[in-house]
């Protein structure tokens, strides 16, 4: 969990789950009182040191923690610019970043009787960890998935049928993460009085954006004590991360929100263009509004309704972004980018070729611009990029799509 020695996280969210204009709880009258059982029972538990301890135990146990810190000695040497660090969430077992917050949710559901767990997924990340957790805990498990990227994820799919989810496509729409999302959120209407949804990214009303961030947060606990440990009590210059929802954003940005002198950088999906429907870019071109029960930024058509969104990544194929990343772009404390599919793919296979790690799609995203940002720094500042998973589930797609990078 955050320090609460931090000031930040002592004054975000305030008590009505708000970031600054970002947030709160749009969510429909029926489930006040479910999200509001959520709320207390979350800040009873997380203070107990029962539930520390089961949760420590599973992270060492069955995650794997804590991650290490590599430099891409490689590739930094062949920018000549600034030396880039990569945290790896991609060795977590289950394969990403999404594990931190799915055995957190678990942990809950359990604590407070419920007997299952509904989510949404898109790259099937956070499908696959969510049933690895509830697998482990003993909790039925529901994954709503959209169905072109239960098509391009098969892998995944059959992962998450293996470890004992029913896997639900989301058929309309897109068939995509928001899709899945819609879907997921109906089934939670219906089942909460047994069921507890397990969030797949800090979006989503109060007090899931917080709740998220809190258990991802040991991304950047982590983070900040190995890197002052590998430089001998130096900051990384930089902190970048993929953008979409923010889970694994907020997870590394914890560490060094309350450094001024370290910049954050979030780096969103381009797709194909900056033409709206072409790409994923809800911080440089969405407006104001409300999805998924919060109010935060959200790519819309002209008459207010969520725009199509593309990318490469299905992870980041997402028309809004969390309440805290919106309120932190605001403020200006974190920097945006855009990379599109093509220099996603770039990057995707220069780091296979010349440092032996094949991330996801996602994480590739963060990787181009990290590679983009050293050549344009000094060989004195260091970039730190959360490496927030793997590309297994990837390999087939790009290997029927762009070949092997020869």
């Amino acid at each position: 969990m955050p320090s609460t020695q931090s000031s930040y996280f002592q004054s975000y969210p305030n008590a009505e789950g708000y970031f600054g204009q970002f947030g709160g709880n749009h969510y429909p009258p029926e489930l006040r009182p479910a999200l509001e059982e959520l709320a207390s029972s979350y800040e009873e538990l997380r203070q107990t040191p029962e539930f520390q301890q089961t949760l420590n135990k599973v992270r060492g146990g069955l995650q794997g923690r804590p991650t290490p810190i590599h430099h891409l000695e490689n590739i930094s040497n062949q920018v000549a610019g600034a030396q880039i660090f990569i945290k790896r969430e991609d060795l977590n077992h289950t394969g990403a970043h999404k594990i931190n917050h799915c055995v957190g949710f678990a942990l809950l559901a359990k604590k407070m009787g419920k007997n299952k767990l509904i989510a949404e997924t898109g790259a099937g990340q956070h499908g696959v960890a969510l049933a690895t957790a509830a697998a482990y805990f003993g909790l039925e498990c529901e994954v709503h998935m959209g169905e072109m990227d239960i098509s391009k994820q098969s892998s995944n799919v059959g992962r998450m049928q293996l470890l004992g989810a029913r896997v639900v496509p989301a058929t309309t729409g897109q068939s995509a993460l928001k899709d899945a999302s819609d879907s997921a959120f109906n089934a939670y209407v219906e089942q909460h009085e047994h069921a507890l949804y397990a969030i797949g990214s800090a979006i989503g009303p109060h007090p899931f954006p917080m709740i998220v961030r809190d258990f991802q947060a040991i991304v950047g606990r982590e983070a900040r004590e190995q890197f002052i440990s590998i430089t001998n009590g130096s900051l990384p210059e930089h902190v970048v991360a993929c953008v979409a929802g923010g889970s694994n954003a907020m997870g590394i940005y914890s560490g060094f929100i309350d450094d001024p002198d370290v910049a954050l950088h979030a780096v969103e999906p381009l797709g194909i263009s900056d033409e709206l429907g072409q790409h994923a870019a809800t911080l440089s071109y969405g407006r104001p509004g409300t999805l998924h029960g919060a109010r935060s930024l959200v790519l819309q058509k002209d008459d207010g309704t969520s725009a199509d969104v593309s990318s490469i990544a299905s992870g980041l194929a997402y028309p809004g972004v969390g309440p805290e990343i919106a309120m932190l772009h605001e403020t200006g404390r974190v920097c945006i980018a855009a990379i599109s599919n093509e220099e996603a793919i770039s990057a995707l296979f220069r780091m296979a070729k010349f440092e032996g790690i094949i991330p996801a799609l996602e994480s590739a995203h963060a990787l181009a611009f990290a590679i983009r940002l050293a050549s344009r720094r000094p060989s004195s500042e260091r970039i730190l990029v959360n490496l927030s998973g793997r590309g297994d589930k990837d390999v087939e797609f790009v290997l029927e799509n762009y070949g092997t990078g020869a």
